[in-house]
């Protein structure tokens, strides 16, 4: 608890310290590559690749994370003073596939990449992931030159990028990118028009809605050989430029991609903080991970509400509200409080949204009609039905009978798109 209230207060306050950004950084970007290897109990981190990126569309106020969000954290320092000159937290897809069963009895290997300003000097780069009581461990450094010769300079793959809704300057707004997978080259225009129903279907959601001005949506052309996505349990596969497939993790609904690499060399192309991969299928899926990226079907009758739901947990590290899901085995410890802004279990609920629950409201809350629009405590929620607990009896976050966020929710992705765009 005490190494847990000491980070806090550093956290907090660097807060009031931000980092003067052009002391440190040019206006392009390192995109740094990596692979997490392991089974349930073990990860090994080790270096791929640096790549040069030519625009840094990120923030160059808010440097510093201060929301301590994520199963990893992000920390670059200055190698000369020790200074802590950029953060970020994140999950992975391989955190996730360490809470299953197969992950008991196989070693597997899962890419993983994060995004920099490029620094003007060395600088060490860490990476530090939570143990199982929630603290972070240093798992992983590397010193980076700049001047290396070993940066690759290319773009890996270049396509042409365009504006689908655009607000001002990158680095003041949060920047979205549409990328499609599964839509060949004659199905440019239909990935075109889908950008522009699902920017429609962003701006239909509070907190969305009232920040127009504080987002830029971009999209980029690139085609695949084939139409559609793989689904394994029904025997189809398709060649598709990211290799995205439903039945990931053997959840049929679970529409992801482990080709982490080839989502950041499309990205590329267009200035961007949050991925967004539009994928050309009716059938039902998606997926969505902190700082990650995000996926949904593009044709599918519950599409929109997907794209929502999934963006949740991609931009703001929401949790699922719903309990009874057997994907994951112990993804929450009861005597942990999670991370997850919109989850409690009880543990530390003062630093949850305890000061938005009115005194007349228990905690925690009986799922009764009365409470039926107040937010409280109601026991079910990551995965469990008991011991985790959610904001409200519904919201889009638990199920698509509910058509907005909670209020605790509403808040969180508040926050995270004045970060962004302040």
């Amino acid at each position: 608890m005490k190494k847990i209230f000491l980070f806090i207060l550093f956290y907090t306050s660097i807060i009031f310290s931000q980092i003067n950004y052009d002391e440190f950084f040019t206006e392009e970007a390192i995109r740094f590559d990596f692979f997490h290897t392991g089974n349930k109990d073990t990860e090994i981190i080790s270096f791929d690749k640096i790549i040069k990126e030519q625009l840094w569309a990120g923030s160059k106020k808010n440097l510093i994370d201060t929301f301590y969000y994520g199963n990893y954290m992000l920390e670059v320092y200055d190698e000369e003073t020790n200074k802590l000159i950029y953060s970020r937290g994140f999950s992975t897809l391989f955190q996730e596939w360490q809470t299953t069963e197969e992950a008991k009895n196989t070693w597997r290997t899962f890419p993983g990449s994060v995004i920099i300003p490029f620094p003007k000097k060395n600088v060490r780069l860490e990476i530090h992931r939570r143990n199982k009581r929630n603290i972070f461990e240093k798992k992983f450094e590397y010193t980076i030159n700049p001047a290396s010769y070993f940066i690759i300079q290319e773009k890996k793959k270049p396509y042409n990028s365009f504006k689908v809704y655009y607000s001002g300057e990158p680095a003041k707004k949060l920047d979205i990118v549409f990328i499609p997978e599964g839509y060949t080259l004659n199905e440019m225009e239909k990935f075109k028009n889908d950008c522009k129903r699902f920017v429609d279907y962003l701006f239909e959601y509070s907190p969305f809605s009232e920040n127009k001005n504080k987002i830029n949506i971009w999209g980029v052309e690139a085609p695949s050989p084939q139409s559609g996505v793989d689904i394994p349990g029904k025997g189809i596969w398709v060649q598709t430029i990211l290799n995205s497939s439903f039945y990931t993790f053997d959840s049929e609904r679970y529409l992801m991609t482990t080709d982490l690499f080839a989502v950041r060399d499309i990205a590329a192309n267009a200035p961007y903080e949050q991925i967004f991969i539009l994928v050309n299928t009716s059938k039902y899926g998606g997926g969505g991970i902190y700082n990650f990226y995000n996926i949904t079907a593009s044709d599918n009758e519950h599409s929109k509400q997907i794209f929502i739901h999934e963006f949740g947990h991609g931009l703001a590290g929401l949790g699922d509200e719903y309990g009874n899901d057997n994907t994951y085995q112990e993804f929450y410890p009861l005597d942990v409080e999670p991370w997850e802004p919109n989850l409690t279990t009880l543990v530390n609920f003062n630093s949850k949204w305890k000061n938005l629950i009115q005194p007349d409201t228990p905690i925690p809350t009986p799922p009764e009609e009365k409470y039926k629009n107040k937010i409280g405590v109601f026991e079910g929620g990551g995965y469990v039905s008991k011991g985790v607990y959610r904001p409200s009896l519904n919201s889009i976050m638990n199920s698509f009978s509910s058509n907005e966020f909670n209020e605790v929710c509403k808040r969180v992705l508040q926050n995270i798109i004045n970060f962004y765009s302040e």
